[in-house]
């Protein structure tokens, strides 16, 4: 094969090969490398682990292994195409390398249903089992159920009982409390109209008050009206007395200048 040829061989397996298996790169396996089930990286199992728990990480086992031959199938696929280029009857190996993939790949299917059914069946048991562990919880919670029913229904007739009693007590106690409710109407009722009736009061009192008030003030301005009266009377009285006495004055000043003239024309003759 020139190097021309052996380049496009590689092109060719680069692009059959899986992504997993590029990024993986996984070394090379011999024709004689035997592929079990058996799972690659688990442990053993110890006689106290849980069972559950050790089923679930046997089947994660199982399913890892699926795996890892898958990939292991998918790469000694594109191996094997590879070294198909340096053949002579490249086309006759080729088809041999494929269906030898495809043999493994549907074994590896059926181991792959297989184990899908055991999960499924081990899911189911799961359910069952829980489910019975539900029911026997239920069962055994019956007991306890029915004295808290019992419990809830004396509770509950108690309550109606009480309730009976209640309005019988209500019932026979209604005319009191019709009497009282009368009584405090008609205390109210009084309370109301006293109440009514000293407003009113209130109301006259004021009126009379400002009626007083009124009046006082009238007599006031009456009695300084009469006073004023009385003090020009006696103004008025006073000046005609002055007036009076001033004429009197002044008449018997003139009688005495008379008697005087008269005097004096006695004495002439």
């Amino acid at each position: 094969m020139t190097a021309v040829g052996f380049a496009t061989a590689v092109v060719l397996v680069a692009a059959f090969v899986p992504d997993h298996a590029h990024a993986q790169t996984p070394k090379p396996i011999s024709a004689d490398t035997a592929v079990t089930t058996r799972p690659l990286d688990g442990a053993p199992s110890s006689d106290t682990q849980d069972p559950d728990a050790a089923l679930k990480a046997q089947f994660t086992q199982r399913q890892q292994a699926l795996n890892k031959r898958t990939e292991e199938n998918d790469y000694r696929y594109g191996v094997k195409r590879h070294d198909c280029y340096a053949n002579f009857f490249v086309n006759h190996c080729l088809d041999n390398a494929r269906n030898e993939m495809r043999e493994t790949r549907q074994e590896i299917r059926q181991d792959q249903l297989a184990l899908d059914d055991e999960q499924r069946t081990e899911r189911a048991r799961e359910r069952d089992q829980q489910t019975a562990i539900k029911q026997a919880q239920y069962d055994a919670q019956a007991p306890q159920r029915a004295a808290n029913e019992r419990a809830s229904q004396q509770s509950f007739d108690e309550k109606q009982r009480q309730n009976a009693l209640s309005a019988a007590q209500r019932q026979a106690e209604a005319p009191q409390r019709a009497a009282n409710q009368a009584a405090y109407d008609r205390k109210q009722a009084d309370y109301q109209k006293q109440l009514d009736e000293a407003r009113a009061r209130g109301v006259q009192d004021a009126q009379d008050r400002d009626l007083k008030a009124q009046r006082y003030e009238q007599k006031q301005q009456e009695a300084a009206q009469h006073r004023a009266e009385v003090e020009a009377r006696q103004k008025e009285a006073a000046r005609k007395q002055q007036e009076k006495a001033q004429q009197a004055a002044e008449d018997q000043q003139q009688q005495q200048q008379q008697q005087q003239e008269q005097q004096q024309q006695q004495q002439g003759k």
